[in-house]
């Protein structure tokens, strides 16, 4: 029988090779397995300072010095002074860095999903909780203070639930009725039906398992080098923690990476926290009027963003 050294040694191996971290580059990319965790750290958060990193990922401080100046160098980072310690440096990914981990964090989805279409349901969950398992009995107080946020492109279930949180948060906060519900389902129906990968995303935030936020990005039907930002959404749980920021900046970066040659939205005006993350993206108010819908009296505002 094996002793529990062993068993933890056996399935490290095992899931090792299942994952090929072993491989000189992770998912027939440049970057180590170490570098990749780098990428997807700053991904998650709009900068972190150098000392952050290495608290978060257990790394030498030195060994992460050296990482940052190679990705420095060829452009993945940029770094700028903190506003309250000059000599601490804000980390953050460029636009080419964001499109590196883009591209890991696509190769990643896919090769979990051809491990996981192997298995039935019964057997994806039995999965799925033995890792969840894993997790809390080794992250102990840590894993349950910060939980991990994960941004992937959409799987099966993930529309209806875009439609269903749409439904019951603009209902529950707005007072609109369930003609808004119907509304996002036709949005939804149509990206689903007419999808088109190389010009078109839907990104799901994931904390803990679960769907905190969503947003789409879709071509224009009438306009060709547009594309539309749709159905932006950040549970009530998850806010504050740049999850909205993330989603519209991904929208920004796989516009540009398709050619597009501009981005248009339309919302309403009583979505502030909305608005406020499409100026600082850089959106640009050019047409606003008022209508009722979902039963309700609103101001309808169209924002372009210049790509």
């Amino acid at each position: 029988m094996l002793s529990d050294l062993d068993a933890v040694r056996r399935f490290n191996r095992f899931y090792t090779r299942q994952i090929g971290v072993l491989n000189e580059g992770l998912l027939d990319s440049p970057f180590s397995l170490t570098e990749a965790r780098v990428l997807f750290e700053l991904a998650q958060k709009d900068r972190a300072t150098a000392s952050e990193l290495a608290a978060e990922l257990g790394l030498d401080a030195g060994y992460l010095s050296r990482m940052l100046r190679a990705f420095q160098k060829t452009r993945l980072i940029r770094k700028q002074a903190a506003a309250t310690d000059a000599r601490q440096s804000l980390v953050s990914l460029t636009p080419k860095g964001l499109t590196a981990f883009s591209r890991l964090d696509e190769a990643s989805a896919k090769q979990v999903d051809e491990l996981l279409n192997a298995l039935s349901a019964e057997q994806r969950e039995e999965l799925t909780g033995a890792m969840r398992r894993i997790q809390t009995l080794l992250g102990g107080d840590h894993a349950r203070q910060k939980p991990a946020v994960l941004f992937r492109t959409h799987q099966s279930g993930d529309i209806g639930w875009v439609i269903r949180e749409h439904g019951l948060m603009y209902s529950q906060e707005y007072g609109w009725d369930e003609t808004f519900e119907a509304f996002v389902a036709e949005i939804a129906a149509k990206f689903v039906l007419n999808f088109n990968p190389k010009r078109e995303r839907c990104w799901i935030a994931e904390m803990d398992g679960t769907n905190v936020g969503a947003v789409f990005l879709v071509a224009h039907p009438e306009e060709d080098g547009v594309a539309k930002l749709r159905l932006l959404i950040v549970n009530a749980r998850a806010r504050g923690m740049g999850i909205g920021r993330r989603l519209v900046q991904e929208c920004t970066r796989f516009a540009r990476q398709a050619g597009y040659r501009k981005i248009t939205l339309w919302t309403n005006s009583i979505l502030h926290a909305a608005r406020k993350l499409y100026v600082e993206e850089g959106y640009r108010l050019v047409r606003e009027e008022p209508h009722h819908s979902f039963g309700v009296g609103l101001v309808g505002q169209t924002w372009d963003l210049d790509l």
